[in-house]
């Protein structure tokens, strides 16, 4: 039956149930609901707009886990109706409208397909989008003559989907023609030339969806036992590094959010499934799209509009950059680092442009050393799926990812859009790690479901020996689903592995602690056949050898005669430079990323380095990320990414090396453990093919990066390649520009000594330093994008060995301490990397003559790969004996200046003017995903707040040194809780014994608080915050018995402390504990701007009597805010409130949320137990921060103050 809580002329849940609710489910329902009543009616008049019926959404299955915690047994499914008026808008890939909400509101009119028998592969290859050529079909005709029958579906499908150019890398791995010569390597042979040439830092490479270069030795921090509530332990192991990138094109082109989203997660499964097994550290992003037209009369924005598919570019953009920063968010993975780009251009009656566009996801990670090889599995291992449920959703999308946008019909794009809920991922992902770190690794193989879902999986985890897999053990979360459907659906956040029977009930064990669901589906036979059968109706919907499975198609050849396309040249005129600066620092490339970077989380993990954000105004200006790979705060990653597709149009080899170069000279400012040979790449390649003269390009752009890369010394051992970069309109084709993306890694050999472009007065004058020794050619360019213009020359890098001699010594400086700041040339030219270098702080400017590098103005828009570094007198010495070009260009100042001379022109640009307009597309951005009003308020006082600091005047910055005994504490953490690490180590280093309790363990009795004085609810999203922030999290503590006693007990004592951060602190506001005696209780909120906030701001601590918090009364301390929900609402009057911290600025978005009163920190009238939304233990160190006091070499940061504090009092409690 179907019921209904809420108002119908607003908002409606709607509940499928088995039984009728009785009164006290009612009054639960009601409450989980936000007092929402029961609504006595079984049918609902009126328009409603809802999700697709035929997909149960994430937050349905969040919503019904949630009502089985709290004893509520008999619901299916939850879903949200709001009321249709005129300005709804309904996005038909998501949602779809009602007309009154009935009883049959759930009923999908679908009866479960039998096994069919194919008998005519054409036809079916058609209807079904499959994209088999005619090779295949041939192939799997002839495969049905030597079985003596007719496949089924499911291994019609799955041949598909498995042989698809998206899983199979056909283009890659074929034989190319290029102008009747047949070339001697295929695409992947060049790429792997590389790892031959050079192999230095290679553990491994093509072996997996994840490379794995050298580590150091680290330092392990983990529960003792992943099966129970066990102590953190440190432990040191030796590291591998991992790297990838994956592109999500198509699922984003059609359904940005999901499409984006699934990208963001299937990459950080890649990263998982790595040998057997990894841990996912940190994420890149690069977006690419037609133009926004945010707003009309920009010159560049010539091109005529064309009817976009399924979404506009701008919907792209934010709904896109929302879902990518959505799942990273959820999961807990910092994203450091990305890029976008917007481009259309038309000429000679040919549009060229993003309108298929590029998604990529790319991150880095770590693992242990002996971890890097997949085992072979014998007969009688085990087959286990963790994660979720099967749905009709993703079927399909490797084959349809294949092929050009909007060549099959809309209703099978959509088929192949997929389900993202991270915070299923982050239960595996919980498992995995688990497993990686123990003692033993029990993992004998693993692999992600992406492309293909279990039809992939299943059969690569089987491909050297065979397996059979019991469908009927198979979840399946909706029940029309037909056996292909079930098998060959993509839904996301699961993950295949193969164990032995031996140690699955470890394997079980600790999946059940973390709420991941898991599946015993099968066993390794060892006969090399791929078997998928039911016992329940006796069929066999795949039963064929391995060999027949994966095909014997024949080898792709493609044929092609080169096509050169002339451009005309790009025109300059010197007269309209302060309008074409304004301009060019406004076009998407250039201008201010703050409308990214301001949604996503940049320090969850507690191991962020560097992120986009830097200087006292934390603007987005930083080019390379870096992740520490311990809490020591030594060695770490450092990644970058890099890009020429504009480049490539006039020479694809160019464009290769130009990305190369770029990703290189974003990296260059990390000191990187053996300087250049450290580094490895992933190559991303999104290109057009199959159309005149693009295979050829895409020959030539593969050759050079090849070439390229083995003459500078470094491998590229993992990428990905999308070959379908068309989009198709009713009257029209556009193709995009071929592209290589390229993500950079490395060992970073010091996470503190990281070089910044923020100029600093007083420590050095300006230095133009050249990588590619190219005239100034302005092909290629941001500038010419202004100009509607391609160009007929690019720059390029002329000398290898220069470029590589010049990286190694500017490493070498940085590892000296010798370059105070730093900055890369790219897009927007010397121009824009000299404002930006003047952006970060107030009163900062520069005088310089850029006479020596030329006199005409091209000098100040062309993006030929160089550096500019600030350094003295005796280091420019020591650099141009080592064989580095500089030139000297001038000083910094103190002024909000930057004036320059070129040739006999003198020109000024005012810092702050130049600095609004380069903000300013940001801000058109930010009013499509924020409220126009704040928007408006971030835009005018984001250079109103520099950060300042007051430390306690008894810091000293040393590491804690414990006296006395351990005390025993706790972080308690809920199925999506991501800051329970870093949360642990703070409290590890103040003295405590820190044990790892899950609420499984609270509400099974295992654990019930009676023996630890200090706990610690941290930060995440519980339950995905499904029905409000902690709202999950709370009903389980408020109906659980043995929870609700276990916390009532704990509070009730008068020798305890507790600490709510983030959404431990929504959990505790939410339960009423720290104003028990308020007749109206204090409340979390959604932030003022209705979206998700990350930022590093103050907090000025107020003189208080806390018993954490007093020894910092006065001090203003810089903290991680990294929330959605974050607003104090503080009913009564402030003196109603042990108010500990506010924010230094009462202003958005220093105050990220709009709390009452500016709280960030809130005591109970005890001071024992607090709460607080900023992060302080992702500000334990001061490489933690993004702006930390400068020449202060302290060990920790101020914060930690307030876990000795904790110890010192516990201390004499006991």
């Amino acid at each position: 039956m179907i019921c209904f809580f809420g108002n119908p002329s607003e908002r409606v849940y709607a509940l499928q149930t088995q039984t009728p609710l009785d009164e006290l489910t009612k009054e639960k329902l009601k409450w989980l609901f936000g007092d929402a009543p029961y609504i006595n009616k079984s049918i609902l008049e009126g328009s409603f707009v809802g999700p697709r019926i035929t997909m149960v959404t994430p937050w349905s299955t969040n919503a019904v886990e949630i009502t089985q915690n709290m004893g509520i047994n008999s619901i299916l499914r939850i879903e949200q109706f709001t009321v249709l008026n005129q300005e709804t808008e309904i996005d038909p890939m998501l949602f779809q409208k009602f007309n009154n909400l009935d009883q049959r509101l759930f009923a999908v009119e679908i009866v479960p397909e039998p096994v069919l028998e194919i008998e005519d592969i054409e036809t079916y290859n058609q209807s079904q989008g499959l994209a088999l050529n005619k090779d295949e079909i041939e192939y799997l005709k002839t495969l049905a003559k030597q079985l003596g029958r007719p496949l089924t579906d499911s291994e019609v499908f799955g041949f598909s989907q498995v042989n698809s150019e998206h899983c199979r890398h056909k283009i890659f791995n074929g034989s190319f023609t290029i102008d009747g010569n047949t070339k001697k390597d295929s695409l992947f042979q060049l790429i792997k030339k590389t790892s031959k040439a050079n192999p230095e830092n290679l553990v491994s490479a093509y072996k997996d969806n994840v490379a794995f270069i050298q580590g150091p030795t680290i330092e392990q921090f983990a529960p003792e036992d992943a099966e129970t509530a066990s102590t953190y332990k440190t432990k040191t192991i030796p590291s591998i590094i991992s790297l990838k990138a994956e592109t999500h094109n198509f699922p984003t082109t059609v359904e940005p959010f999901n499409g984006a989203a699934t990208g963001s997660g299937g990459e950080i499964r890649d990263r998982m499934a790595g040998g057997i097994g990894s841990v996912p550290l940190a994420g890149t992003a690069v977006y690419m799209t037609a133009y926004p037209r945010l707003k009309s009369g920009r010159a560049w924005e010539k091109t005529k509009e064309r009817p976009w598919l399924y979404q506009t570019p701008l919907d792209i953009l934010i709904k896109a950059s929302n879902g990518a920063s959505d799942f990273g968010n959820k999961f807990g993975q910092p994203l450091i680092a990305g890029s976008l780009t917007t481009f259309e251009h038309q000429e000679q009656d040919q549009i060229i442009g993003f309108d298929k566009v590029i998604m990529l996801a790319g991150g880095i990670g770590y693992g242990h050393a002996s971890h890097s090889e997949k085992n072979t599995p014998k007969k009688g291992n085990k087959i286990v799926v963790l994660g979720g449920d099967n749905y009709r959703i993703g079927m399909g999308g490797a084959a349809v990812s294949s092929a050009n946008t909007g060549a099959f019909s809309s209703g099978i794009e959509l088929n192949a859009v997929q389900r993202s809920n991270p915070e299923m991922q982050k239960r595996v992902a919980n498992v995995i790690r688990a497993m990686t770190e123990a003692d033993k690794n029990p993992i004998i193989s693993i692999h992600d479901h992406g492309a293909g879902g279990h039809l992939n999986c299943l059969s690569e985890l089987v491909e050297d020996t065979g397996g059979y897999i019991n469908m009927d053990a198979l979840p399946v979360g909706d029940q029309t689903l037909s056996a292909k459907e079930i098998i060959g659906n993509e839904s996301q956040e699961r993950m295949g592995l193969i164990v032995s029977p031996k140690t699955l009930p470890k394997l079980q064990r600790i999946a059940e602690r973390e709420r991941a669901p898991i599946f015993e589906v099968g066993q390794i036979t060892d006969d090399q056949k791929f078997v998928v059968a039911s016992q329940k109706n006796q069929s066999k919907p795949i039963d064929l050898s391995l060999a027949d499975f994966f095909g014997k198609t024949p080898k792709t050849e493609l044929k092609d005669q080169s096509v050169y396309t002339q451009y005309k040249p790009v025109f300059c005129n010197d007269n309209h430079v302060y309008d074409d600066v304004k301009n060019l620092l406004q076009i998407e490339a250039v201008a201010c990323k703050d409308w990214l970077t301001n949604k996503v989380d940049r320090c969850v993990t507690g191991r962020v380095a560097q992120q986009q954000c830097v200087g006292s105004l934390q603007l987005p200006l930083a080019n390379c990320g870096v992740m520490a790979l311990d809490f020591k705060g030594q060695d770490g990653i450092a990644t970058s990414i890099g890009h020429a597709p504009v480049s490539a149009l006039i020479s694809p080899a160019a464009g290769s090396r130009l990305s190369i170069a770029e990703a290189l000279t974003n990296i260059v400012w990390a000191p990187l453990k053996e300087g250049l040979s450290s580094v490895s790449l992933s190559a991303n390649w999104m290109w057009p093919c199959n159309n005149p003269g693009e295979n050829a390009r895409l020959y030539e752009a593969v050759e050079a990066c090849s070439e390229f890369a083995i003459a500078l010394g470094i491998n590229i051992p993992t990428g990905k390649d999308s070959l379908s970069m068309k989009q198709k309109y009713p009257d029209q084709d556009v193709l995009a520009p071929g592209t290589v993306i390229i993500s950079a890694s490395a060992h970073c050999s010091d996470v503190s000594r990281l070089v910044r472009p923020v100029a600093q007065p007083g420590k050095g004058s300006i230095y133009y330093v050249t990588m590619s020794d190219s005239d100034f050619h302005l092909g290629g360019s941001v500038f010419a994008q202004l100009q509607s213009q391609i160009g007929s020359q690019t720059p390029d890098i002329i000398n290898t060995d220069v470029f590589k001699n010049t990286f190694n010594a500017i490493q070498f400086a940085i590892k000296q301490g010798k370059i105070a700041s730093g900055h890369d040339i790219g897009s927007g030219g010397l121009i824009t990397s000299l404002l930006e270098m003047c952006f970060a702080e107030n009163n900062l400017g520069m005088s310089l003559d850029l006479s020596p590098l030329g006199e005409d103005v091209r000098v100040l828009y062309a993006e030929n790969p160089a550096l500019l570094i600030q350094i003295d007198t005796k280091t420019a010495q020591e650099l141009e004996k080592s064989g580095v070009r500089l030139t000297k260009l001038g000083e910094v100042h103190t002024t909000d200046k930057l004036s320059l001379k070129l040739g006999m022109r003198d020109l000024e640009f005012h810092i702050p003017t130049y600095r609004d307009h380069w903000f300013y597309t940001s801000y058109l951005m930010d009013t499509h995903q924020s409220t126009p009003t704040l928007a408006k308020e971030r835009f005018e006082s984001y250079h109103k707040t520099p950060l300042k600091f007051v430390f306690p005047e008894n810091f000293n910055g040393k590491l804690p040194k414990p006296k006395g005994k351990k005390v025993r504490a706790a972080v308690i953490r809920e199925k999506g809780s991501n800051s329970e690490r870093e949360m642990a180590y703070a409290m590890h280093l103040a003295g405590f014994e820190v044990k790892d309790i899950h609420m499984t363990d609270l509400m099974s009795g295992r654990e019930d608080l009676s023996d630890v004085q200090f706990i610690v609810a941290v930060g995440g999203f519980s339950n995905s915050d499904v029905l409000g922030s902690a709202k999950g999290w709370a009903g389980t503590f408020k109906y659980n018995p043995s929870a609700r006693n276990a916390i009532e007990r704990f509070f009730m004592r008068n020798d305890t402390l507790s600490l709510g951060v983030c959404n431990g602190c929504q959990l505790f506001i939410e339960l009423g504990l720290l104003h028990p005696d308020h007749d109206e209780k204090p409340r979390m909120m959604h932030n003022d701007s209705g979206k998700f906030e990350c930022t590093f701001s103050t907090i000025n601590i107020s003189q208080n009597d806390t018993v954490m918090f007093s020894g910092l009364s006065g001090s203003r301390l810089g903290i991680w805010s990294a929330h959605g929900e974050g607003k104090f609402y503080l009913p009564k009057h402030e003196k109603d409130y042990n108010i500990v911290g506010r924010y230094s600025y009462d202003a958005y978005p220093s105050n990220p949320n709009g709390s009452d009163f500016g709280t960030a920190i809130l005591s109970d009238d005890q001071g024992r137990h607090v709460v607080m939304m900023p992060h302080l233990e992702r500000a334990t160190f001061p490489w933690n921060w993004a702006q930390y006091p400068q020449g202060n070499n302290d060990e920790v940061s101020p914060w930690i103050e307030a876990f000795v504090a904790a110890k010192k009092w516990l201390d004499h409690k006991s």
